[in-house]
């Protein structure tokens, strides 16, 4: 069930970049709630907030680490946790997505934008950012659930 979560995590991501790309790339932005939410597309040379630009190299061997080191877990411990492999596959799901892009590409398309009229803007994202920042919340509940008891 857990590579069926990577593989749907994977594909909804592609889909919805090529989708991107196809309807957005040098166009204005799609405004989905005004002042707020809308389709924009960036090509970020970067990771998170755009830290560490033109960095591909680094960035695509770290993930490529972090997702054999998860999987090399999962197979080596065999976790029982539910929670735990969801949290993981999500994780490695986004991790593979950003991980496409980068070496197809030499950047990863975002293209989720929530702003604040013109005054604040976070920083543009995709499914497979989704996906890691959800995992990895999942991940630190898991742990402090697992400390408790």
């Amino acid at each position: 069930m857990y590579i069926f979560i990577i593989i749907i995590g994977i594909i909804i991501d592609r889909v919805t970049k090529l989708l991107a790309i196809s309807k957005l790339n040098g166009e204005e932005s799609i405004a989905i709630i005004k002042n707020f939410f809308s389709f924009e597309y960036v090509e970020n040379e970067g990771a998170a907030f755009g830290i560490l630009q033109g960095r591909q190299y680094i960035l695509s061997a770290m993930a490529a680490i972090m997702v054999i080191a998860i999987i090399f877990y999962l197979i080596k411990y065999k976790p029982s946790s539910k929670l735990l492999k969801l949290s993981l596959s999500m994780v490695i799901s986004g991790a593979i997505g950003n991980l496409i892009d980068r070496l197809y590409y030499n950047y990863v398309v975002d293209f989720i934008s929530f702003h604040y009229k013109d005054l604040y803007y976070f920083p543009n994202f995709n499914v497979a950012d989704i996906l890691v920042v959800v995992g990895t919340f999942l991940l630190v509940f898991y742990i402090i659930k697992d400390v408790k008891e």
